[in-house]
C-alpha cells in the first residue's frame, strides 16, 4: 500500500467516525434534537451505523495509525536527482502529511464528541 491510498483511507475512516457517532452528539450538544431526527429520516442508516461505533472508531485508528506509519517511512525517503520530480515528491510528501493531519484531527474531533461530551451531558 503506498502512501496516497493510505491516508485517503484513513481520511474515509475518520469520516465514517464522524458521520456516523460525532454528529448525533454534536446536534444533541447544540439544542437541535428535532433537526437530527428529521436528517434521520431522510438518512435511515445513520441509526444502523451509530450502533456500531466502537466498531468504527477502532477501524478508524486501525488505519490512522498504519497511515501513519507508512507516512513517516516515506517522508524521510529520497526524492529523485531530476529538479522536476524532487520538486513534485516533496510537494506530494507534503500534501500528504497534511491529508493525514486532516484525517486525525477529524478522528479526535469525532471521538471527543461521542465519548467525552456526552459524559458531561
Amino acid at each position: 500500500m503506498n502512501d496516497r491510498s493510505s491516508n485517503f483511507l484513513s481520511l474515509f475512516a475518520s469520516s465514517s467516525t464522524l458521520i456516523c457517532c460525532a454528529l448525533p452528539a454534536i446536534f444533541v450538544a447544540l439544542g437541535a434534537g428535532a433537526s437530527f431526527a428529521s436528517l434521520l429520516s431522510v438518512f435511515p442508516f445513520l441509526i444502523t451505523l451509530s450502533s456500531f461505533k466502537v466498531q468504527i472508531t477502532l477501524f478508524a485508528l486501525f488505519w490512522l495509525v498504519v497511515a501513519g506509519f507508512i507516512n513517516y517511512r516515506t517522508y524521510y525517503m529520497p526524492c529523485p536527482a531530476d529538479p522536476e520530480l524532487g520538486r513534485l515528491c516533496a510537494l506530494n510528501r507534503k500534501r500528504s502529511r497534511y491529508l493525514y493531519y486532516v484525517s486525525v484531527f477529524i478522528f479526535l474531533f469525532a471521538t471527543i464528541f461521542t465519548y467525552i461530551i456526552p459524559m458531561f451531558l
